[in-house]
């Protein structure tokens, strides 16, 4: 019988994770979106059923996901909490690529009660940064810092923005105004997003400007490492147009009245960016990562470094963010639909790297999509 998978959401990165599940036979998918125009894509793919639905209005999600064996959540971030609980509470397995800014363990007791693994934060970054991270903290005596920077972005800049956006811009706009969290000495810090810039060379890219944002997430929590901190990358000029619309209030959630109507400026804002941020067919993006680790095993100290550039794949026309963060989420869901025992309540990504088999099977299926992740060590003195 084949195994039936739910995907909730149809958009930049769900409509690459249903194509890429709907490669094997042996699986079922049903997809539900609000937007019937998305839905077409998957017309004359025969193991794909597609829903149009507004899955905000549904409260109880148990008729959808009946007899489902997976569900994988790739809806925007300002409804995924609840569109996660909703699931949750139909004891179905899910991955979850939504990045919401509610904290994921406060759903960690029902999640259990349920009897669900719920592997949340599911893509390239935090996703697979984070799954790097696990990996090296199963296998090192003692990790002293951790670093990540990340950016997905136009193969061609294009002022003034020099951006576009592979995922909703309503979300991009989000990592803008949220508080980052960071580690400085064991010692969680807070600062502003989009602070603290800093420039690195990417070779075959050129120079990048990083600024902080709340990447760390659940690496806050579940991992002690004394030094932590993540970057967005963007090509420089873009951080300081975002600081000036956040700082008068062009991203700002609280209402304001104009002739009698209320309405919030970011939705505005989104609404209008959005025009200038998406890419137009057949458009290239690049998406770019570096984590840094470094660390003990046994008497000797290393530095580790992985680098990942990954581009636009023409054959397919996927975009690369959708590539590195939905083919992540595929990876783990197979791990799920083989019948690895992944833990029960809310499982970020960290915990699925502590197992060396696990890491080396997702390693080796994005190698298979042709996403590369490049391993530098260095032995410190």
């Amino acid at each position: 019988m084949n195994k039936k998978i739910a995907v909730l959401g149809a958009g930049l990165v769900g409509h690459a994770i249903v194509k890429d599940l709907a490669k094997d036979e042996k699986y079922e998918i049903i997809v539900y979106d609000n937007d019937a125009g998305k839905l077409t894509q998957f017309n004359g793919i025969g193991n794909i059923k597609t829903h149009h639905l507004d899955l905000e209005k549904e409260n109880d999600f148990s008729g959808l996901l009946k007899d489902v064996q997976l569900t994988i959540s790739a809806v925007p971030g300002f409804m995924g909490f609840e569109t996660l609980l909703k699931i949750i509470k139909t004891s179905t397995d899910v991955v979850d690529i939504a990045f919401f800014p509610e904290d994921p363990f406060q759903l960690d007791g029902l999640t259990k009660e349920h009897n669900v693994t719920a592997v949340i934060d599911c893509g390239v970054a935090p996703g697979l940064c984070n799954i790097i991270l696990g990996y090296q903290n199963a296998q090192m005596d003692d990790i002293t810092r951790y670093e990540c920077f990340v950016g997905g972005l136009p193969k061609v800049r294009r002022m003034p923005f020099q951006y576009k956006a592979g995922f909703s811009p309503i979300d991009v706009l989000e990592e803008y105004i949220r508080p980052a969290r960071f580690i400085e000495f064991g010692k969680e810090i807070i600062k502003p997003a989009l602070s603290d810039i800093e420039h690195i060379e990417v070779p075959g890219v050129g120079t990048l400007e990083a600024f902080n944002t709340d990447g760390l997430r659940t690496l806050l929590k579940t991992v002690h490492v004394p030094f932590m901190k993540e970057k967005t990358l963007r090509y420089p000029g873009h951080a300081q147009i975002m600081k000036m619309l956040r700082d008068n209030d062009f991203l700002s959630y609280k209402e304001i009245d104009i002739n009698g109507k209320k309405f919030k400026p970011i939705e505005l804002t989104s609404k209008l960016l959005f025009k200038n941020w998406q890419f137009a067919q057949g458009e290239e993006d690049i998406t770019y990562m570096r984590v840094i680790i470094d660390g003990k095993k046994g008497e000797s100290n290393y530095s580790f470094t992985y680098n990942l550039l990954d581009s636009y794949d023409k054959k397919t026309e996927t975009s690369s963010m959708a590539r590195t963060t939905g083919y992540t989420c595929t990876s783990v869901a197979r791990l799920l639909l083989h019948g690895k025992n992944l833990p029960k309540g809310i499982c970020p990504p960290e915990y699925i790297g502590r197992d060396e088999s696990n890491y080396n099977f997702i390693i080796e299926e994005l190698a298979e999509r042709n996403i590369i992740l490049h391993e530098e060590i260095k032995k410190l003195v």
